[in-house]
């Protein structure tokens, strides 16, 4: 290492330009693969529902105008849910408030004890569903019944009527409000007061909410049983070779059975969750874009300072081959030489990258990176800073004694 690092000196600025180079290409596309990873794992993971046999509607004006004005609103849910069903193709329907990934959702505080502010927690999904709802949309119990028939109540939260006495948590949920517990039978409250008491029925082995954030986490919700939800959707379950045919008949459907309101959304729901993760592909692609043109920057760097450093050496590796050098000596103490400064730059990048994820973590919800993704980039640069060197080295290599003890 001596004649190396002897060399070096006489380039410093050339030499610390490059580590400065490498280490933040080190510091950025670490982070910048770790980000790819951590959305392609998100993408990945299953929404809990029959994603490719789905169809879902949602209309506006469904309780005034038209003919369903002087009509209770109850019949008007079930007429449509009747004419619904009729649809070819079609295999079941239910209503409910919102769907994973449709990025409308509501939330609520729930408490563990009734009087005790403490035990409150927050920002927990609520999921309304008809009738018929974990059929529909697919929902797998991991414990627990469906919800009974004379279970489901006219409930809205925005209008002062009592709700279901009884609901279905989220694993992850259950987990929070009795750790180490057996849910089954378990009880909360909507209030402090103590009036609105929810008996556990069930347990939802997986059910992401419909917006993934800090907030809600990705797997925190409850469901609730209830007749009809007030501006919720349609969603029916139909054979996969009729998810086509289905929406396009849907508006047509639910306009004769009231033709004032308005069909505001009708989509295949496989296409809803490609939708919710547009931003995050056309972020993976921008990264991927960026991540290439700082590793091709910095290989073209290394072979640029190699290629230069082989031409400025000439007259030394002559000398080095003229007393006894191997061809593979000069090519691995280019290597080596290369090994030093990346190294270096490793290093210095290894602590950027840690300072550029807590960063991150503090204003994107990033989650923390693991250090094996250090280890991952550092071999990645490494690998690259040997590949870029090769061809130089081999070049220098190439010289014969003669020619080059002439050249200087």
């Amino acid at each position: 290492m001596h004649p190396i690092v002897s060399a070096l000196r006489h380039h410093k600025t050339t030499v610390v330009l490059v580590v400065l180079e490498i280490a933040l290409t080190c510091a950025i596309v670490t982070n910048a693969l770790f980000l790819i990873g951590d959305r392609l794992a998100a993408m990945r993971v299953p929404t809990g529902i029959a994603d490719n046999a789905l169809v879902w509607a949602r209309t506006s004006g469904l309780d005034v105008g038209g003919a369903a004005a002087s009509r209770d609103p109850a019949d008007v849910a079930a007429a449509d849910l009747a004419a619904l069903r009729g649809l070819p193709g079609v295999e079941s329907v239910a209503m409910a408030n919102t769907l994973p990934l449709s990025n409308n959702y509501w939330s609520m505080g729930i408490y563990r004890r009734p009087g005790d502010e403490k035990s409150r927690l927050d920002n927990v999904v609520e999921y309304l569903g008809s009738s018929g709802m974990l059929r529909t949309l697919g929902i797998r119990l991991s414990a627990g019944r469906d919800f009974l028939p004379q279970e489901y109540v006219d409930y809205n939260p925005f209008k002062n009527q009592p709700p279901p006495m009884v609901a279905m948590v989220t694993r992850t949920l259950a987990g929070q409000l009795w750790p180490g517990e057996d849910p089954l039978g378990k009880t909360f409250w909507l209030d402090s007061d103590g009036k609105h008491a929810l008996r556990v029925v069930g347990v939802v082995g997986h059910l992401l909410n419909p917006r993934i954030n800090k907030y809600q986490g990705a797997d925190r919700s409850v469901i609730l049983p209830v007749t009809r939800v007030q501006g919720g959707v349609y969603v029916l379950r139909v054979r996969p070779d009729a998810r086509d045919a289905v929406k396009r008949d849907l508006p047509g459907v639910l306009t004769r059975i009231d033709p004032a309101r308005i069909v505001t959304d009708d989509h295949i729901y496989a296409d809803t969750v490609s939708d919710y993760y547009h931003g995050d592909r056309a972020m993976i692609w921008v990264l991927l874009v960026v991540t290439g043109c700082l590793l091709a920057l910095t290989v073209l760097g290394v072979v640029g300072l190699s290629s230069f450093w082989v031409q400025q050496r000439t007259r030394q590796i002559g000398i080095r081959r003229a007393i006894g050098a191997t061809r593979r000596d000069i090519v691995r103490y280019f290597q080596a030489e290369n090994l030093l400064i990346v190294g270096v730059g490793i290093v210095l990048g290894s602590l950027g990258a840690v300072s550029l994820n807590l960063w991150l973590m503090t204003h994107y919800e990033l989650a923390h990176m693991p250090l094996a993704w250090l280890g991952s980039g550092a071999v990645v640069l490494s690998l690259l800073g040997q590949l870029a060197v090769l061809g130089p080295a081999l070049r220098a290599a190439a010289v014969p004694p003669v020619v080059a003890t002439r050249s200087v």
